[in-house]
């Protein structure tokens, strides 16, 4: 009994090591495109993108054309071709590797299996291994679901601020005085 004890809190041990090793690491997400040139090296047609324009309108749609003069998306309401000036900044939506969510439901389960079999006190590897299959098949389905996040693959450069100061003499018969003006 004191044997298959420690088998199966080695069984444990393994399991959780493995699905500690195995799980991959979060990939770093690409920076976004400065230019729009560029753009066309990250998205092709079909695409589906959100563009937020000029004036903060955010439009969905699936990318029709793409050339460096602008973009056309195909949506709800036809077809939309935006100039490349007007783009602030384009998103994308990026899935989830389903692997990391199987891999963690297999572990799960494993251990599931394992805390059966010490209850039980049985040492059966198959029951770990089906109840790892039964977790792996819920890990790869709740990370299915999880839709992915946004994320940027264009925003244009932030404008250069101006400045405009100006100052000006007026002299009239009746007035005398100066002007001044500024703007940003």
């Amino acid at each position: 009994m004191r044997a298959a004890r420690s088998r199966i809190v080695r069984a444990w041990l393994v399991a959780a090591t493995m699905t500690l090793a195995l799980a991959p690491a979060k990939a770093a997400a690409q920076e976004p495109v400065a230019s729009f040139d560029l753009l066309n090296g990250r998205l092709k047609p079909g695409d589906t993108v959100w563009v937020t324009d000029g004036k903060g309108r955010e439009i969905k749609g699936r990318v029709a054309t793409l050339d460096p003069s602008g973009l056309t998306l195909n949506g709800g309401q036809g077809s939309l071709t935006i100039r490349a000036d007007e783009v602030r900044v384009v998103r994308q939506r990026v899935r989830d590797s389903l692997l990391n969510g199987t891999l963690i439901g297999f572990g799960a389960g494993f251990l599931v299996g394992s805390a059966a079999n010490a209850e039980v006190g049985v040492s059966d590897a198959g029951w770990c291994l089906m109840f790892g299959g039964i977790g792996a098949g819920l890990g790869a389905l709740v990370d299915g679901l999880i839709p992915g996040e946004k994320r940027d693959v264009y925003r244009a450069p932030a404008p250069i601020p101006t400045f405009r100061f100006s100052l000006a003499p007026i002299v009239t018969a009746r007035t005398k005085g100066v002007r001044l003006s500024f703007s940003f």
